[in-house]
């Protein structure tokens, strides 16, 4: 029951957030019939994903993970999505590319933690997560420039392809 609470009220809140300055009868932001929708529309996906919002612990509650979230996305994330898009502009534009798919094992054992760093390694340009392996929780990525010097190390060192993203997402969710 608690892990149904918690979870519509999150997505209630995350739709308010969404939904801001849409309507003009609730404060001057949302309408009744908006805020009507938003808390049926809670309910429902609340009792749908109750079971993979929250488990059977708290951890993401902490207001210190959601600011470390925070600053994981302006900081390290920012910084390497910028620096992956100029790279996959340059290796556009000069055809040097070298694709092919390396196995990295970034040593998280959630699977939000997974979740989060195979998300994270897609959406930065030029990688992109093809499986996970359930058992070893180990990603396989599909790499537009595989270095020859990553190669040469097995396992791929994880700081090649998706820099420290692993430890930030550790502290973050695990």
């Amino acid at each position: 029951m608690r892990a149904f609470v918690i979870t519509t009220i999150v997505c209630f809140l995350i739709y308010l957030l969404l939904t801001t300055g849409s309507g003009s009868d609730f404060l001057g932001l949302w309408s009744n019939i908006e805020l009507i929708f938003g808390i049926l529309l809670s309910l429902i996906v609340g009792f749908i994903a109750r079971t993979v919002f929250v488990k059977n612990n708290y951890r993401l509650l902490n207001p210190v993970r959601w600011i470390l979230f925070l600053g994981y996305l302006i900081g390290p994330f920012f910084f390497s999505l910028a620096k992956a898009n100029l790279d996959v502009a340059y290796r556009v534009i000069t055809g040097k590319i070298n694709p092919g798919i390396v196995k990295i094992s970034p040593g998280l054992t959630t699977d939000l933690g997974i979740t989060m760093l195979a998300n994270s390694i897609t959406l930065t340009p030029g990688t992109l997560t093809v499986d996970i392996d359930e058992d070893t929780n180990d990603l396989y990525i599909h790499w537009i420039n595989v270095d020859k010097k990553a190669l040469e190390k097995k396992p791929i060192d994880c700081s090649y392809i998706c820099g420290s993203f692993p430890q930030w997402v550790r502290r973050i969710v695990e």
